[in-house]
């Protein structure tokens, strides 16, 4: 797939940045600092005196721009012909239904339904109406943080069964599970995914969270 003819593909996508000197600003810079404390499960929680809304947004955004670091490194890799089915091995196949472009699950090859999913994460960031800068979130935001969520987790899913010899001989496999354990750390913290839908990735989880018996589980 040639990138480089889509202006929302990867190499065009901008990240989601918050205005500087905001509410939300001040929160996402809170949010960089506890990523490096030694405990996850403090640096996940909603801080004191804190909107949970703004929270969620804040770090979903983080989440966001996170996976798009991580796939670009090896969306060379990620092709139609090595990977004609979005998948999490031979068990898990994902369907792609956006109910606009595409009304009913549809099958994808893995960097078609990666890159519709990148747009629909970015077109919900981008809409005022589920992400305003002043005006109160929608009633669903939480479900819409779900959902979000629920579609990330698929990437690292796919990247994990059908790219981990791409991670390792780029060094990047570090990084990555780095970026995971702070993401599900953050998903257990609010429940924002069914455990059925974490079962491809059930092993590697445990093992993160194995490493850290304090830690709550999902």
């Amino acid at each position: 797939m040639d990138f480089s003819k889509n202006k929302k593909s990867l190499t065009f996508r901008p990240k989601k940045r918050f205005r500087k000197g905001s509410k939300r600003h001040q929160l996402h810079q809170l949010a960089k600092e506890t990523i490096h404390a030694s405990n996850l499960r403090e640096a996940v929680t909603l801080p004191d005196g804190e909107s949970k809304e703004d929270w969620l947004a804040v770090n979903i955004v983080d989440f966001f721009n996170q996976i798009l670091l991580i796939y670009g490194s090896i969306q060379q890799f990620c092709t139609k012909e090595s990977c004609p089915v979005m998948s999490a091995g031979k068990k898990y196949e994902y369907l792609w239904m956006d109910n606009q472009k595409y009304k009913k699950p549809t099958k994808l090859s893995a960097p078609e339904y990666i890159t519709e999913l990148l747009d629909w994460v970015q077109d919900l960031l981008n809409n005022e109406q589920i992400f305003p800068t002043a005006d109160q979130f929608p009633e669903d935001f939480f479900s819409i943080i779900s959902q979000i969520t629920k579609r990330l987790f698929r990437i690292y899913a796919h990247i994990y069964y059908s790219h981990p010899t791409e991670l390792e001989q780029l060094g990047a496999l570090g990084h990555t599970n780095a970026c995971f354990k702070h993401f599900m750390y953050f998903v257990n913290e609010f429940n924002l995914i069914q455990k059925r839908e974490l079962a491809p990735l059930e092993e590697l989880i445990n093992e993160l969270f194995s490493k850290e018996p304090n830690q709550k589980k999902k």
